[in-house]
């Protein structure tokens, strides 16, 4: 069987991203996106797949001509006399159902600017003028989403937190299929004198309680990976934003290929995570393969994949909360360097790229 893979672009490689990559190399399928940066895919560790690798054309960085001229792209796309099956693997890219059959969407966040964070948006990252634009632009893309998803035959999602949205917003039925960790590919080393987080700078993802946290715990140190879309007016001021107000202990870090990442990883003390209502959260399990604790809100994908055993969920989360959570594991790692390690370590080997593509094939062949 031969399959086509479909992601909005791949010149900023996150969970989504990864995923995508992952479908390629597991099926020997082939990728049509827009965007492409080949360097950071081989720095992630997909070289091998560079070839596969097809753009529609460039498109702007700026958002709504991005990801409008993405899902017009898509629309547009005819491959059904060169594949058997279609996976729709960037939620952008959903317009190519119309045209592509028989295919599986894949859903990460079903367009969450156009449902779920839209309010989020309009309070936080909009100037005044620009929310009745917007608003506009979300009425019109709802009715085209909706057109277009009753040409989606089948439907899988990341977690049950991204299935009950597809069921508000879409009225469909998911089946939840975690995304793929390769738990084999991280290592657990005795722990440095510092935390970790990992995440795209942009609001949502609420950093500011992170540097807020470490501005009361200057005995404590904190590595930022966090990776923006240069150009980009949302991640370039949100980047500035964070640079200006973090404290002398929080140092950020705006890419690493994935060598140094899994290096980050393994020597952390622990990995934090402040992601508003996040859809699953693949960067909690990597941190898990490495057998660390993780802090999380107690929200959104978070609840689908740490426990007590290997880490803490907070409730309504802050800095003051979060703080409190960073001296508590401290302490415990301080008595046990090695208690969370094999929770966390068990804990993510069910999330494996094996249970993954095993679950996709199924769902093809069905």
């Amino acid at each position: 069987m031969k399959i086509a893979i479909f992601h909005n672009y791949l010149d900023n490689i996150g969970g989504a991203e990864i995923v995508a990559l992952t479908l390629a190399r597991e099926l020997n399928a082939d990728i049509y996106t827009t965007n492409i940066d080949p360097e950071k895919i081989r720095a992630m560790g997909f070289s091998t797949i560079i070839n596969r690798i097809y753009s529609l054309g460039r498109i702007p960085k700026k958002a709504p001509f991005r990801q409008q001229l993405a899902f017009w792209k898509f629309r547009r796309l005819n491959l059904t006399q060169k594949y058997d099956f279609f996976i729709i693997a960037g939620d952008w890219a959903m317009s190519g159902a119309v045209n592509n059959r028989p295919n599986l969407w894949y859903v990460h966040s079903p367009l969450n600017e156009l449902w779920e964070f839209r309010d989020f948006i309009r309070t936080n990252i909009l100037s005044a003028w620009k929310v009745s634009p917007y608003d506009l632009w979300v009425w019109f893309n709802r009715r085209l989403t909706l057109k277009y998803a009753r040409s989606v035959d089948n439907w899988a999602c990341n977690s049950q937190n991204t299935r009950n949205r597809i069921r508000r917003f879409y009225d469909q039925e998911a089946t939840v299929v975690p995304p793929p960790i390769d738990v084999a590919r991280y290592t657990c080393h005795p722990a440095k004198n510092y935390w970790l987080s990992v995440n795209r700078l942009i609001t949502h993802k609420r950093i500011e309680l992170q540097t807020e946290a470490f501005q009361g715990l200057p005995e404590e140190r904190l590595v930022i990976v966090g990776s923006y879309e240069e150009g980009v007016d949302q991640f370039e001021s949100y980047k500035r934003y964070i640079e200006r107000i973090k404290p002398n202990n929080v140092e950020i870090i705006h890419w690493l290929d994935e060598q140094g990442l899994k290096k980050l990883y393994a020597e952390c003390k622990g990995f934090i995570t402040t992601a508003k209502d996040e859809d699953f959260g693949m960067t909690a399990v990597e941190a898990m393969a490495a057998g660390k604790p993780v802090i999380a809100p107690a929200e959104g994908g978070y609840l689908e994949s740490v426990t007590p055993e290997t880490g803490e969920l907070i409730v309504d989360i802050d800095a003051a909360k979060l703080r409190a959570a960073i001296k508590n594991i401290g302490e415990t790692l301080a008595a046990c360097p090695d208690h969370y390690t094999a929770s966390s370590r068990e804990r993510a080997a069910g999330f494996s790229t094996e249970r993954f593509i095993h679950k996709i094939l199924s769902l093809i062949n069905k």
